[in-house]
């Protein structure tokens, strides 16, 4: 059980940069991009493939960051310069993302045609050289025999890949957070709450849409090409569900950490996906549960996340005027009997 949770722990982290990235389109930016999935695929599809002729996995990665950067900004173009609807140019936008994921993994082959998948089980990614510097560091060993000690008896081969994970992914939330607090953020923010308001100001909001859009599924694309390392693999259809994955994320983390600050808002984002792939891997424990009904499981967990917040504010304001009632009514009686003058 410790090493599924610690499996999806690992998962989680990296999705969280994913989840980053949705979150300033569906909540920031208020524009529902379902770019991501494509995106995902693209940035996996980027890495994979320069990583088989040979170049330097964080060179790949950085390369998928732009290509997703760039796969979001045409999006933008779409709707801001072309006037397509915001939902049907991230659908387009998705659609044509699946032929060029294709082309791009098909350039490991003679003809370069399309190719699904791209095996990276021998290459050398970011994560078998985090692997090779982390074991020089003599730290697994004595964080198991902590867990031995304590009774845990399966512990996880290598603790580098979580903890360098985790550093990754903060370092990107706490540069999201200083973005979102510059005069660009704040523009993109304002855009989101009222574009039309923020347009009598003379900003161009098409350009802060572009970049915002740019951005997102910049992220996107950078969790797609670190999953793809992990896994070991790029798959043309992992991207597929991507975007309510992200969503869960977001409304799960959200409602179990709350939304009052920025800065509290993303962390709870990072968590939320954290919570996500646990919460994940704990409902497959279940029996006659398996991974073919992991869609549903996400659908249901999502379903779960937003009726849940809904159900309980419902009942703090039930409460709320039950209490206000019984004071107006106490208040009443006491007027009524002559202990407090009748305003």
């Amino acid at each position: 059980m410790f090493t599924a949770i610690f499996g999806s722990v690992e998962q989680g982290i990296i999705y969280a940069i994913m989840a980053l990235g949705v979150y300033i389109t569906f909540r920031v930016l208020d524009f529902p991009d379902l770019t991501v999935d494509g995106s995902f695929v693209t940035g996996a599809a980027t890495a994979a493939t320069m990583i088989t002729f040979g170049y330097n996995p964080f060179l790949a990665t950085f390369c998928a960051l732009l290509a997703g950067f760039v796969a979001g900004s045409i999006t933008g173009i779409l709707h801001t310069k072309a006037r397509i609807n915001e939902l049907l140019a991230g659908i387009l936008m998705m659609i044509a993302l699946y032929s060029i994921n294709l082309r791009i993994m098909g350039l490991t082959t003679e003809t370069s045609v399309g190719r699904p998948t791209i095996p990276l089980s021998n290459a050398d990614t970011v994560f078998t050289k985090l692997n090779d510097f982390w074991s020089n560091l003599s730290i697994d060993a004595a964080l198991n025999n902590m867990l031995s000690a304590i009774g845990v008896e399966s512990v996880p081969r290598t603790w580098g890949i979580l903890v360098v994970m985790f550093i990754v992914t903060f370092a990107i939330k706490f540069l999201v957070d200083w973005f979102l607090k510059t005069e660009i953020g704040l523009a993109l923010r304002a855009t989101g709450d009222n574009a039309k308001m923020i347009r009598s100001f003379s900003a161009n909001t098409d350009a802060v849409k572009i970049f915002g859009l740019g951005l997102s599924n910049a992220l996107v694309a950078t969790s797609g090409a670190l999953i793809a390392q992990y896994s070991k693999f790029a798959d043309v259809g992992m991207g597929i569900g991507m975007i309510v994955i992200g969503l869960a994320s977001v409304i799960i983390g959200e409602a179990i950490f709350g939304t009052k600050t920025v800065v509290r808002t993303t962390l709870a984002v990072v968590f939320g996906a954290i919570v996500y792939r646990i919460v994940l891997a704990l409902a497959l424990k279940i029996e006659f549960l398996d991974t073919g009904d992991m869609k549903l499981i996400t659908a249901v967990i999502v379903i779960i996340a937003l009726i849940v917040p809904y159900m309980v504010n419902k009942y703090k304001d039930k409460k709320r005027r039950m209490k206000r009632r019984e004071q107006l009514l106490e208040r009443v009686e006491k007027e009524v009997k002559g202990e407090e003058p009748v305003a």
